[in-house]
């Protein structure tokens, strides 16, 4: 990692497990940042930042809850409090879903926009005039592969990541001249509880790791390359295996890439 983290704020949300917790673990061993945790669970909060090393100086708790997104104003006021100021906003928090579109439940599909979009995009906003006033600063989202070509099982996950990607691209744009950067991390099979913790078209929980998730990457690597390319800078970064080839055929091969997908076994 460069040192384009050291003495920054960064406010790492969804930081409880998973990617989460493992870029609060790298930021923590390999910069000088300070770092505010969030998720839904305080106590799980509390016990990462203490996995991490992180001194008391270095770090605050405030949970959140991205479906509740009229409160992100109070929130993000609340996390200027707690250093002063926030440098990087990382938007990690979501939710994943494995059902099939005809048989997902519209509250369902209500829901993981709320959570995955609206919530994000509510923090975003709530956080821009912070950013600005104090002259600038850099916001990047956790994505998906699936935020670029849909599968099977995954329709409003996908749908959700993809509205990610076109309202950050329009921000983007919007905020140029306010110094404002942003980057898109669309991340491939990483080795976290997803798969557990995504519903089903009931809205329950499907409580299984899928083959690809247990295979995938695990999480501190691909910690270390998400850091590496919001440190680069970077507009969007595809990580993961194989399967970020599916981006450059959904480009240049879309045909291809439909017809790999009518195939694949993705759950």
């Amino acid at each position: 990692m460069n040192t384009y983290f050291d003495n920054k704020v960064v406010w790492v949300t969804g930081a409880s497990s998973g990617i989460g917790e493992a870029l609060v673990n790298e930021l923590a061993a390999k910069s000088s940042a300070k770092i505010i945790l969030s998720s839904r669970n305080k106590d799980l909060l509390y016990a990462v930042a203490e996995k991490a090393g992180l001194n008391a100086n270095r770090f605050a708790v405030l949970p959140l809850d991205l479906e509740d997104y009229k409160k992100m104003p109070d929130i993000a006021a609340e996390a200027i409090e707690q250093f002063g100021k926030i440098d990087i906003l990382i938007n990690n928090a979501g939710l994943s879903q494995r059902s099939l579109a005809m048989d997902t439940d519209i509250e369902v599909d209500k829901r993981l926009m709320d959570i995955d979009f609206i919530g994000t995009v509510a923090l975003t906003k709530a956080i821009l005039p912070y950013m600005i006033r104090n002259g600038g600063g850099h916001i990047a989202v956790v994505s998906s592969l699936m935020g670029v070509f849909g599968a099977p099982m995954r329709s409003s996950y996908a749908a959700a990541k993809h509205a990610l990607h076109v309202f950050f691209d329009s921000l983007r744009a919007e905020l140029y001249t306010k110094n404002i950067i942003v980057t898109i991390i669309c991340p491939g099979f990483v080795q976290t509880n997803i798969s557990i913790n995504a519903v089903i078209g009931n809205g329950s929980l499907q409580g299984t790791m899928d083959d690809a998730t247990e295979k995938g990457m695990p999480a501190d690597i691909f910690a270390g390359k998400m850091l590496a390319a919001i440190g680069k800078k970077k507009n969007q970064a595809s990580i993961g295996g194989q399967e970020v080839m599916g981006t450059y055929l959904k480009r240049f091969f879309p045909a291809l890439l439909a017809k790999i997908v009518l195939k694949a076994k993705v759950v």
